[in-house]
C-alpha cells in the first residue's frame, strides 16, 4: 500500500480504540431522547461502569507492559506507549461527553419530570431535618475521619471506594500549615439518600457524599475546613499468579482477590472544583501522572446513578414491562424429557423465558430416573434456583459441577459456590489449568421408561444466571441428539480428567478444534464462491479480534463471499476497503437488551449450516478458554434462525450502527441507505413475536443494494498487505 493510498495505514482496528467506540455507542443510548428518561440514566451509568472495568484491566495492563519495558509494535501497528497516549486523550474526551450528558440533558429533564438530585442549599427545612436525622442515625456511626500527619500515614484507599479529601488548618495559633484529611464514604449505605418530597409525584434525593461534606465540621473539631472534594481511585485489578505453581487454585485465587483491592493506582477521579493543593497531594501520594487525573464536572462515579434508576418509583420513565414467552410442551408429551426424545428445542432469551432452562435442571434434580447431572458454572446469581437444585440432587444422584473460579469480578462468589457445593456432596472441579471454563453445558443421564439409558443436554450461549437472562439475548438448545450429547460427554471428560479426544464432532471445542474448524468453514465458503456456488457468511458475536480469522474473512471477501458480521463490541476488521473487504459489512446493535448470543451461518453451496455457542472470535476464546460451539440440525429450528432471528438483526434500522473502514460507527438512519428504509427494531420485533403479535413475515425486505449478490472475485491481496501497510 503506497503512501498516497486513501485506505487506512493498517488493516486492523486497534482493540482498545474499538472498545472506546463501543462505549460511545452505549453513551448514544443515554443521549437518545426516544429512550425513556430513567433508561437513559441507566445507560449513562453503564458507560461509567464499563469504563471502570476497562481502566482497571486494559489500561492497567498497558501500564504494566510499559513499566516492564515492552516497546513492541502490535498487530495494529503501534507500541504500548502510543496506544496509552491515544487512549488517555480519548478517555478524557469521553468523560467530558458523559458529564455533558448528565448536566445538560439528563439532570434538567429529570428535574422537570419530578426526579431531583439536590444539593444541600436547594433543600427545604423539612428535607434538611430528614437528611440530618439520617446522617446522625445511619451515617455518622460508620465514619472514620483521618488526618494525615507523621503519626497517621495516608490510609490504604480501596479500589473504587468513594472518599472525601479535606484541606484542614488548625484553629490554634502557631501550628503548621494545612494538612489533609480523608473520610471514606461507607459502601454499605445508598449513594443517593431519599428525601421527603414537597409535592405529590416528586422524588428528591441528595448524594451521600454531599451530606457527609455538609457535616464534616463535626468530625474535625479544632480545624478550619479550607476546601473539600470527593475523589475515587481506580486500581490495577488484574490477578497475577502462576497456576502451575499453585498448590490449590481456589486458595490462590482467594488470596489474589485481597491483593486486587490494593493494586497500584491507575486513575484518580476528583471533582473539578477541588483545590489545586488537594489534587496535587493526592496525585503525589498515589504516584500518578497529571494525565491520570480525571476532573469531573459533577458527582464522582456516575455508575452510582444506577441507584436512581432502581430507587425512583417511576415506571412511566422506564421501558414497559415485558413478559417472555413460556415454553409449551406438545400436549401429548408426558414431560420435558418425553418432548426432547421427539424434537430439539431452541430458546431465544429473554424473549423465550429462561424458566425452561431452570426447569430442565430442577426436573433432573427431582426425577428419580435421572442418574447423573454434570454442569458448568461460569457466572450465576446469588439466589440461583439451579444452585439449590444441584445441592438437592446431590443427595440421591451423581452430581458433577465444573466451577470457573476466575470469572472476572465474580471470583469471590464462585469460591463460595464451590465450597457450598462440595459441602453438599457435589463433585466440584475447576477445569483445565491455564484455561478458563467458559462453555455452557448441562448433561443429564436418565433411565427412560423404555429402559434405555439416554443422555439429554442443554447447550447455551449465555451463563446459567436467571437474573441476567432477563436482559441478555442468548440462545439455548435442549436436545437428546445422540451425537451432540456424546460430544458433551467427551467435553466433560476433558474438563475433569484432561482426557483429550481426537474428535468432538459435531461440536467444535476450544482450544482443541474450534479455531481450525471456523477457519476451515470460512475457507470452504471461499472455495464455493470461486466455483460460482452460493457462498454467504453471517456471524453474530460480542467481539471479533483474532487475526487469523480476520485474514480468512478478507480472503473470503476477495473471492466474492458476502460476509455479514453482527458484532456488538470490539471489532478489529475494517469493512468496505477496496480490493480487501469490499464484500464485508459490520453491524453493531446496542439497545434495551445486551446482545450476547453467538450465531454462525454458512451458506455452503446451498447445504446451509448453523452453529451457536459460547465463543467469540477472540484469541482468548479460541486459544485460552474451554469453549463449545454446537450445530443446530433440526430444519424448523434452522428456519427460525435464518428467517426470523438473523433476518431481523440484518433488517434493524433503529438500533444498528454500521462500521466504516476508518473505524467509526454510523447509525443506519444517518447513512444514505437509511433514508430509504422503514424504522425497524429487531429487539422490539422479538418482543412482539414472543407476545404472538408478529412473525417473520413482518420483517422488512432489504432493498436491492443491501441484498447479497454475486461479486467478481477481486485481485488477491498479498498476506503481507492483509496484515499491515508496506
Amino acid at each position: 500500500m503506497n503512501a498516497r493510498s486513501t485506505q487506512p495505514q493498517n488493516l486492523l482496528i486497534g482493540r482498545d480504540e474499538s472498545w472506546m467506540q463501543f462505549n460511545r455507542r452505549v453513551l448514544e443510548e443515554a443521549q437518545d431522547t426516544s429512550n425513556p428518561l430513567l433508561e437513559r440514566v441507566k445507560f449513562l451509568a453503564i458507560t461509567a461502569s464499563n469504563l471502570d472495568e476497562f481502566i482497571e484491566i486494559r489500561v492497567a495492563g498497558l501500564l504494566q507492559r510499559i513499566e516492564d519495558g515492552y516497546t513492541d509494535i502490535g498487530p495494529e501497528g503501534v507500541t504500548p506507549q502510543q496506544t496509552l497516549e491515544a487512549l488517555t486523550e480519548d478517555m478524557h474526551s469521553f468523560m467530558t461527553q458523559q458529564y455533558a450528558c448528565w448536566n445538560q440533558e439528563l439532570q434538567p429533564a429529570l428535574h422537570e419530570a419530578g426526579v431531583r438530585v439536590l444539593g444541600w442549599n436547594e433543600l427545604g427545612d423539612t428535607a434538611k431535618e430528614a437528611a440530618t436525622s439520617f446522617y446522625q442515625r445511619e451515617v455518622d456511626p460508620l465514619l472514620t475521619p483521618i488526618t494525615i500527619d507523621p503519626a497517621h500515614p495516608f490510609p490504604r484507599v480501596l479500589n473504587k471506594a468513594l472518599c472525601i479529601a479535606l484541606l484542614l488548618r488548625r484553629k490554634r495559633k502557631g501550628t503548621a500549615g494545612p494538612v489533609l484529611g480523608v473520610v471514606t464514604v461507607p459502601r454499605a449505605l445508598p449513594r443517593l439518600v431519599p428525601l421527603p418530597c414537597c409535592s405529590p409525584g416528586t422524588h428528591d434525593f441528595i448524594l451521600l457524599h454531599d451530606l457527609i461534606e455538609k457535616h464534616a465540621a463535626g468530625m474535625y473539631r479544632g480545624y478550619e475546613i479550607l476546601s473539600k472534594a470527593a475523589f475515587r481511585v481506580t486500581r490495577n485489578s488484574n490477578l497475577y499468579f502462576q497456576e502451575e505453581e499453585a498448590r490449590s487454585l481456589l486458595e490462590t485465587v482467594r488470596t489474589e482477590l485481597h491483593n486486587r483491592r490494593k493494586g497500584d493506582a491507575v486513575r484518580l477521579e476528583i471533582e473539578r472544583r477541588a483545590d489545586a493543593e488537594i489534587i496535587d497531594r493526592l496525585r503525589i501520594n498515589f504516584e500518578l501522572d497529571e494525565l491520570q487525573v480525571y476532573r469531573t464536572d459533577g458527582p464522582v462515579n456516575l455508575s452510582r446513578l444506577m441507584n436512581l434508576y432502581s430507587d425512583a418509583p417511576r415506571p412511566d420513565l422506564k421501558f414497559a414491562p415485558f413478559v417472555p414467552h413460556e415454553l409449551r410442551l406438545n400436549r401429548k408429551s408426558a414431560d420435558l424429557f418425553d418432548e426432547l426424545r421427539h424434537r430439539d428445542i431452541l430458546l431465544h432469551h429473554p424473549y423465550d423465558s429462561y424458566d425452561a432452562v431452570v426447569g430442565y435442571i430442577e426436573s433432573a434434580a427431582a426425577d428419580p430416573n435421572v442418574i447423573s447431572i454434570k454442569q458448568t458454572l461460569y457466572r450465576t446469581s446469588s439466589d440461583s434456583p439451579m444452585f439449590r437444585a444441584l445441592v438437592d440432587a446431590a443427595q440421591s444422584k451423581e452430581v458433577t459441577v465444573v466451577v470457573e473460579l476466575m470469572a472476572r469480578f465474580d471470583e469471590a462468589s464462585n469460591i463460595r459456590w464451590a465450597r457450598d457445593l462440595e459441602d453438599a456432596g457435589v463433585q466440584v472441579f475447576h477445569g483445565i489449568v491455564g484455561l478458563k471454563t467458559h462453555c455452557k453445558l448441562a448433561l443429564l443421564v436418565r433411565r427412560d421408561p423404555d429402559g434405555t439409558i439416554r443422555r439429554y443436554a442443554h447447550l447455551g450461549t449465555g451463563n446459567y444466571n436467571p437474573n441476567t437472562a432477563r436482559f441478555y439475548t442468548d440462545l439455548s438448545l435442549l436436545t437428546s441428539d445422540a451425537a451432540i450429547t456424546a460430544g458433551v460427554h467427551s467435553v466433560f471428560n476433558y474438563l475433569t480428567a484432561h482426557s483429550e479426544s481426537d474428535d468432538y464432532a459435531p461440536l467444535f471445542v476450544a482450544p482443541l478444534t474450534l479455531a481450525e474448524s471456523f477457519i476451515r468453514l470460512i475457507a470452504r465458503e471461499t472455495e464455493h464462491a470461486k466455483a460460482g456456488q452460493p457462498a454467504h457468511i453471517i456471524a453474530k458475536m460480542n467481539s471479533l479480534l483474532e487475526q487469523s480469522v480476520i485474514e480468512a474473512l478478507y480472503a473470503a471477501s476477495q473471492a466474492g463471499v458476502q460476509v455479514d458480521l453482527i458484532v456488538r463490541g470490539i471489532c478489529a476488521i475494517r469493512p468496505g476497503l477496496k480490493g480487501v473487504s469490499d464484500n464485508i459489512r459490520v453491524r453493531s446493535i446496542v439497545g434495551r437488551f445486551l446482545e450476547h448470543s453467538r450465531i454462525f451461518y454458512f451458506a455452503n453451496a446451498g447445504e446451509e449450516e448453523f452453529y451457536c455457542g459460547s465463543a467469540d472470535w477472540m484469541p482468548r476464546n479460541l486459544f485460552e478458554r474451554c469453549e463449545v460451539v454446537f450445530p443446530v440440525k433440526d430444519a424448523q429450528l434452522c428456519a427460525r434462525l435464518r428467517n426470523e432471528i438473523l433476518a431481523a438483526y440484518l433488517a434493524d434500522t433503529v438500533k444498528t450502527r454500521l462500521l466504516a473502514g476508518d473505524g467509526k460507527y454510523h447509525r443506519v438512519r444517518e447513512t444514505a441507505l437509511g433514508k430509504s428504509l422503514p424504522a425497524f427494531s429487531s429487539q422490539d420485533f422479538f418482543m412482539r413475536v414472543a407476545e404472538g403479535k408478529a412473525s417473520a413475515d413482518d420483517i422488512p425486505k432489504l432493498p436491492e443494494e443491501e441484498q447479497p449478490k454475486p461479486k467478481v472475485p477481486a485481485k488477491k491481496v498479498s498476506s503481507r498487505r492483509r496484515v499491515a501497510a508496506d
